[in-house]
Parts: C-alpha cells; sequence; structure tokens
C-alpha cells in the first residue's frame, strides 16, 4: 500500500504529553516524528525526552528503564544517561568506553512545560528551536476550569488538518453553518491569526444546539496558530471558553490531535451550560471531519473558486515548517 502523502515532518514545538499525566520517575514509551522515544520526569521533576534505544546493545529505555536521580537506567544493563543524552555511569565497567566519554550518546530534544503540557522541539536535523511555545494566560490561572481534554490519533498529517481553519465553505457544507463566515486573516513569520464574526447555531436554556435552521446567534471566533503544533482558539457570545488545540506529528502519515478547552469559573450556571454545549458541538464537527481527512488526497494543485477561502496563502506559510 502506497502512502497516502509525500511530506516530511514539520518542524516546531509540538505536544507531548499532559505535565499531570507524568509523576517524578515515571518512564513512558512514545512513538511521535517517525522514532521510538522515551519520555520521564527526574527526580527534582524535570521531563525529559531522548532517543529511545540504548546505544550499547539497543534496548529501548522505556519499557523496563529506571530513573536513578536525574538519570534513566537501561532495563538491560543498567547503563544510566542523562538529560543530555550523555552516558554518566556503567556499573560493571572499570572504564567508561570511549565511544561515550563526553559525547552524547543518544539523541535529545528540547523540552518545555508550558500550559499544563510538556512540549518537544523537533528539527530533522536538530536545529535549535527557532520560536518560543505561546504562553496562554487562561490555562495558568486558577479562575479558569481545570482543562477538559480531548484526544484523537488520525490518519492524515498537520498541514491537512490545519487548512480546515481557512477552507471556510466547508462550514457550511460539513458542519451545516448557517452561513460562510467572515474572517480577516494575518500573518506574521510563524505565527497566523483569524478572526472570524458569523452566524451560529442558537443554543437553547437546556445546552441543546439546535441544528433546524431556524435560530440563530451571533458569534466571535478568535483562531491564533503559533507554528504547525500548537493553535488556540477563543469563543466569545454569551459566554467565554477557549480552546488549545495541538497536533503531533505520530509519523509522517498519522497525527495525535488533542482538544483541551478552559472556561471562567465565575461564569453563571447557565453560561456555563452554553458554554459545555458549544464545546461539545466542536468535538462533533471534529468527528465529521476525520473520515473526509482519512479518506482524501493532498492535491499540489487544486482547482478552487473565489468562495474556498486563503488556501493558498495558508499553504504558503505551512511551507516554511518543511526544513527540506
Amino acid at each position: 500500500m502506497n502512502n497516502r502523502y509525500n511530506k516530511p515532518i514539520p518542524c516546531g514545538w509540538f505536544a507531548i504529553e499532559y505535565s499531570k499525566d507524568l509523576a517524578p520517575k515515571d518512564v513512558k514509551p512514545l512513538t511521535y516524528f517517525g522514532r521510538d522515544l522515551v519520555l520521564f520526569r527526574t527526580e527534582s521533576g524535570e521531563a525529559v525526552i531522548l532517543d529511545a534505544h540504548c546505544p550499547h546493545l539497543g534496548a529501548h529505555l522505556g519499557h523496563g528503564g529506571e530513573v536513578h536521580g536525574e538519570n534513566i537506567a537501561c532495563p538491560f544493563h543498567a547503563w544510566e544517561f542523562d538529560g543530555r543524552g550523555f552516558c554518566t555511569k556503567v556499573p560493571y565497567a572499570k572504564n567508561m568506553p570511549p565511544k561515550v566519554v563526553d559525547k552524547q550518546a543518544i539523541g535529545r530534544y528540547p523540552v518545555v512545560e508550558v500550559n499544563q503540557m510538556i512540549w518537544a522541539w523537533y528539527h530533522p536535523e536538530g536545529a535549535a528551536p527557532m520560536w518560543e511555545v505561546e504562553r496562554h494566560a487562561e490555562l495558568h490561572s486558577d479562575e479558569w476550569t481545570p482543562m477538559d481534554t480531548y484526544d484523537w490519533q488520525i490518519n492524515s498529517i498537520i498541514q491537512e488538518t490545519g487548512e480546515n481553519a481557512v477552507d471556510i465553505a466547508h462550514f457550511v457544507t460539513v458542519h451545516g453553518s448557517p452561513e460562510m463566515p467572515d474572517g480577516k486573516v494575518t500573518i506574521e513569520g510563524y505565527r497566523r491569526w483569524t478572526i472570524m464574526d458569523s452566524q451560529q447555531h442558537a443554543i437553547d436554556e437546556q445546552g441543546n444546539v439546535d441544528l433546524s435552521g431556524e435560530n440563530y446567534d451571533q458569534g466571535r471566533l478568535e483562531t491564533y496558530s503559533f507554528g504547525p503544533g500548537q493553535t488556540f482558539q477563543k469563543f466569545s457570545r454569551m459566554f467565554d471558553i477557549v480552546m488549545m488545540g495541538t497536533i503531533t506529528p505520530i509519523d509522517d502519515q498519522n497525527i495525535h490531535m488533542r482538544f483541551s478547552f478552559s472556561m471562567p469559573k465565575q461564569q453563571t450556571s447557565e453560561h456555563t451550560l452554553y458554554a459545555n454545549a458549544f464545546r461539545d458541538e466542536i468535538v462533533r464537527q471534529v468527528g465529521q471531519d476525520i473520515p473526509i481527512w482519512e479518506n482524501k488526497v493532498y492535491l499540489e494543485e487544486p482547482t478552487l473558486c473565489d468562495g474556498d477561502g486563503p488556501i493558498a496563502r495558508y499553504r504558503k506559510w505551512f511551507d516554511q515548517f518543511y526544513a527540506a
């Protein structure tokens, strides 16, 4: 079976795990960027991501490896490696092997923790980070609710799912929106944001979205992208809710998408009901998009019309994240 996509994995910051799901001394095997990885948290609390296989005889550090202080010990022969990927200990050797003395023995990934998540920088040639992960004040505030999270593994690539946001016609044809949104797109370097005002389906007093096509409310959606792996959306109607969307490449054909929602704690119970209904509608729409993403092909030269939205502009912006 041929691969559906012929594009490299883009470079950028990508969400790897929720911070709350990695306690000190935890070790997890992962597959992202088409690579086997190991994620662990040292005893002092630092999150570390390394390539998974020990350079000694190839054991996977994520399957049985143990955290010893600030290092991870291989499950096979207990060689230890620090957060830089340097071998710090071979417990039974009289002398350290010359191949690892004062050298990086295992590939490592720059890591930051922000917005309640652990992020890794990926670049196919190992280049240093070119921008920072955007910090969202709402996700660091006690005045906002704990994140309500949803995730999907999808047979698609980041460029395809991101293009969804500028393909304004599909909001009507796929999601049944009352009208095509009226949006303004701004691009600055690795950042891109869109502000869209449009009619949206009304939500009744029980929190049900009215899909009859008879009742509408006016709403505003602000969408921000920071590189290929981080988006942030603010929904403003009679209620407030924010969503951080993260998309991480599993390999060059598959992605891991996570949506994390939060809303003000002081919002009225009625407005909270509306916000929850709106969240559920966003999640429902992802379910409508997935079968299209998983069965379409990427056309380098699509036949576009004047109502499609700024798809060509989006593609030009996204090209900067392909290192090749």
